[in-house]
Formats: C-alpha cells, structure tokens, sequence
C-alpha cells in the first residue's frame, strides 16, 4: 500500500512534537494514524490498530527514514 507523501510528512510532524514534549519518555510508538482529510494525527503504541475509513496507518519505519 502506497501512502500519500503529504500524509508521511503531516505523520513526522506529529512524531517530532511528541519527541519535543516528552524528552524523557522512552516508549517508541508503532506508528501514526493519520485522517486523511484533516491531516489529525494520534500515535499508536499498540501493534494492531483499529482505523476508521479516512485514516491511514503510517508506521514509525516510515517516519524515521529520513528524520
């Protein structure tokens, strides 16, 4: 499945805040599902997520490719 770079891009945006706010909190997320029409975005610390319709999953291997 090809994901949207716009949508990658929005998903590192919401990784690098939560890397900013929580310095010292080591649990690494499996990812963020992203709406694909509000560009929302919420981490995901479990490995199976349940996504609605106009979200998509951007897995954290995604995230950190070039971050």
């Amino acid at each position: 499945m090809q994901l949207d770079p716009s949508i990658i891009q929005a998903a590192r945006k919401v990784y690098a805040t939560y890397l900013s706010i929580y310095t010292k909190f080591n649990k690494q997320p499996f990812g963020v599902v992203m709406n694909k029409k509000t560009f929302r975005g919420q981490l995901i610390f479990r490995d199976r997520p349940i996504l609605l319709p106009e979200e998509s999953f951007v897995p954290i291997s995604h995230i950190e490719v070039s971050a």
